[in-house]
């Protein structure tokens, strides 16, 4: 198995893009310790058929500052290992420019604390990690509305912070390269996920938005953790600072 005896974090693994991405380490061979804020019955349910000692769950809530760290460094302190770390828990919270002032100012401080701030906290924590043990992996999810702006009004600041993760990433994989830390993004398009039904509502219904894309579906979880999967392996690493994007072609840069 190409991860055998290697240990994968994956924030966010409770449904969607995180859950996918677990369960195709797990698959691979990695030890999977599967981060949730409160549905962990969704996490256990996905890593199912993955042997006990195979699998880890973590409650942690990233809304709460700080707890990012806390948990990443007490995993260490507890003995755990860590070689690869998916960067993959975000919220999608509205922030119309055309709204409140209190719905504004709240959505763009509870995106950026989970998707900018406690998300960057981790790859820091992870950074003085692998400095450690020789080395590591860092995969973080951006997205295309972090390369392009959103066709959505309402989500600047899940499009600014999924920029700033991006930012971040390829800043680590700059300065760590010769440490053999390598840092990775993926940029998905609309994926098939909870988050994506919410997408569809604001534009007209599935269909319709499948209409607007290139192929005419949207992209499977499953192909993102592939594509984790072959990042987080040793045939990966001079795609270091890569972003990918993985969109069925409807965003080519």
């Amino acid at each position: 198995m190409i991860l055998k005896n290697k240990t994968a974090l994956v924030t966010g693994a409770s449904r969607g893009i995180g859950a996918a991405v677990a369960l195709a380490l797990a698959e691979a061979g990695a030890d999977v310790i599967a981060q949730y804020g409160s549905y962990r019955k969704g996490a256990e349910e996905n890593l199912k058929h993955i042997a006990s000692t195979k699998k880890t769950f973590v409650q942690a809530d990233l809304s709460i500052r700080f707890a990012g760290r806390e948990f990443f460094r007490k995993l260490i302190s507890d003995g755990r290992n860590i070689d690869i770390f998916i960067n993959n828990a975000a919220v999608n919270i509205e922030t119309p420019f055309v709204g409140s002032d209190d719905e504004w100012d709240n959505g763009w401080k509870e995106t950026l604390n989970v998707n900018l701030f406690e998300s960057c906290d981790l790859i820091r924590e992870s950074v003085n990690h692998f400095l450690k043990i020789g080395g590591g992996k860092i995969i973080s999810m951006s997205s295309w509305s972090g390369q392009r702006g959103s066709a959505l009004p309402t989500l600047s600041a899940y499009a600014a912070s999924k920029a700033a993760v991006k930012a971040v990433t390829q800043t680590v994989a700059q300065n760590y390269a010769k440490e053999n830390i390598f840092a990775f993004c993926i940029s998905p398009g609309i994926v098939k996920t909870r988050m994506s039904d919410f997408a569809a509502i604001a534009r007209g219904g599935e269909e319709k938005m499948k209409a607007a894309l290139v192929m005419g579906e949207l992209v499977p979880p499953s192909e993102i953790g592939d594509l984790a999967v072959f990042l987080a392996s040793d045939k990966s690493r001079h795609l270091t600072g890569s972003t990918i994007d993985i969109n069925g072609a409807t965003y080519i840069r």
